[in-house]
């Protein structure tokens, strides 16, 4: 049974700089410890991009020490904070396709795991720099890749939500084209879950027949109002990461809220 962590939006940050008085790498290293002590067995961690705030070369610098303290392999695809190419020059060795872009395909011994690369940019303009978008490229891609997993599970982990999780703010960023990603996935019809990040809530659900998970972040979280119109907020809430347990019939999603998340427990 494949086990997977995945932590998504670590908005690192240089050293001695907050977001609403909270320190991206103290909070994404108890994370990363906690990993370490309880899931050292995990075949993979998944981290679903914005990897830093503001993507600048220091805070890559900072967050590639604490993923190297990780036990088990990592796995990485890039956000609207990112920059592609600062990621890599930073990252060398993290695979990227044939394109450049930062996405891959693991094959572990009960599915087939695909890492998308959703970065728009650029340009630069306001919404259009924090929405996702999958070029012609990337489809074929992806295409391609479920083309080869023909028969085997597949599970896609992207930082864009593909279709509207029911925040008015973030659905305006959300991946652009959303429609033409659902439509190589549902004539493949081996995709069996979807993962992203973005929201900063836990959200569970389906979309066109196909269940999906997103996932908090290890720092801050959106306000759970549905109609704010202000992606930009945040609110202190204790950091997460999501488990993934591949089964014999299907998976298991669990969140584990490791900042207050307890180990004993009492008789009830």
């Amino acid at each position: 049974m494949t086990k997977l962590i995945v932590f998504t939006d670590l908005h690192m940050t240089p050293e001695g700089t907050r977001i609403i008085g909270l320190d991206p790498h103290q909070r994404l290293k108890a994370g990363l410890d906690h990993v370490n002590l309880h899931h050292a067995d995990a075949d993979s961690v998944i981290f679903t991009g914005d990897l830093t705030h503001r993507a600048d070369a220091p805070s890559y610098v900072r967050l590639k020490g604490l993923i190297d303290t990780l036990l088990p392999p990592s796995a990485i695809t890039i956000g609207n904070h990112d920059s592609r190419e600062l990621f890599r020059q930073h990252f060398p060795d993290v695979a990227a396709d044939e394109e450049g872009f930062v996405q891959r395909a693991i094959d572990f011994a009960d599915c087939r795991v695909l890492l998308l690369d959703t970065l728009f940019a650029p340009p630069y303009d306001y919404p259009d720099s924090h929405s996702g978008h999958l070029c012609e490229r990337r489809l074929s891609w992806l295409d391609r890749r479920l083309g080869e997993a023909a028969g085997r599970p597949v599970l896609i982990f992207m930082h864009h939500p593909p279709h509207d999780t029911g925040f008015a703010g973030m659905d305006g960023i959300r991946l652009r084209n959303g429609d033409d990603f659902y439509d190589i996935v549902l004539r493949h019809g081996n995709v069996r879950h979807i993962f992203a990040g973005h929201v900063h809530r836990t959200i569970g659900g389906s979309h066109r027949g196909i269940p999906f998970s997103v996932f908090k972040s290890p720092v801050h979280q959106q306000p759970m109002p549905f109609d704010t119109p202000d992606p930009s907020l945040a609110v202190d809430e204790p950091g997460a990461y999501g488990i993934v347990v591949v089964t014999e019939h299907g998976l298991q999603v669990h969140t584990e809220d490791y900042e207050i998340a307890r180990r004993d427990g009492h008789i009830a």
